[in-house]
Order: C-alpha cells, then structure tokens, then sequence
C-alpha cells in the first residue's frame, strides 16, 4: 500500500508531510528583518516531523519572525553572510526580551 513509503530527498532526508521547504522568498524575509532592525540574532530550530528547520530572528526590542530555511547549513551561510549570531535555540532557548514584546503585542500571536 506504500503508507510507510516516503521518499528520500537526493541529500538522505525524509521530507516533511505536513509543512513546504523553505524557499527564496524566506531568506529573503530573514535578511530585510536583519536590514531593517538593530541587535538582531538568530535563533535555529530543528527539523521536526511537522515543519521543516527554521530560524527565529529577534531584534534588540524583541520583535521577532520565524522562517524556514530548509537546513541549519543554510542559517549558518545567512547568518555569516550578515554578521548576525546564531543560537540553537534547544539549548539556549529565547530570550526575555522576545517574550516582553509577545506580552506588549498580543495581535501578533499565533492563530
């Protein structure tokens, strides 16, 4: 029947079922934030079986974006490319200032 038949990608991964790859249009979001804003760092988080590997961008106010980036090596390049510092947000987890601006911004919250 073929329900446990996902094919690979060319690299060895499984894609993704419930989400799409990240594409131009992402990074390009991810490098206008880190144009625009001041103080801005990455934070990378990993593939999941529901969404493929993204980055939260924050600013030094807190505001924040979260994009896809198809692989940590591609967050990796963006974030050299643009001086930015990049955590892994499973061991650093966010800071506070992301969650004072989701308190000071609650239309902004996740529908």
């Amino acid at each position: 029947m073929g329900w446990f038949n996902r094919r690979s990608r060319p690299d060895g991964t499984i894609p993704t079922k419930l989400d799409r790859e990240g594409d131009r249009d992402d990074l390009a979001a991810l490098a206008d934030f880190v144009a625009s804003r001041r103080g801005v760092e990455f934070y990378l988080e990993p593939e999941t079986t529901a969404t493929d590997t993204t980055v939260v961008a924050i600013a030094h106010d807190g505001e924040w974006i979260r994009r896809r980036t198809g692989s940590p090596g591609v967050a990796a390049k963006l974030a050299h490319r643009h001086a930015v510092p990049l955590y892994e947000a499973a061991r650093t987890g966010y800071p506070e200032r992301m969650r004072a601006w989701n308190r000071a911004h609650p239309e902004r919250r996740a529908r």
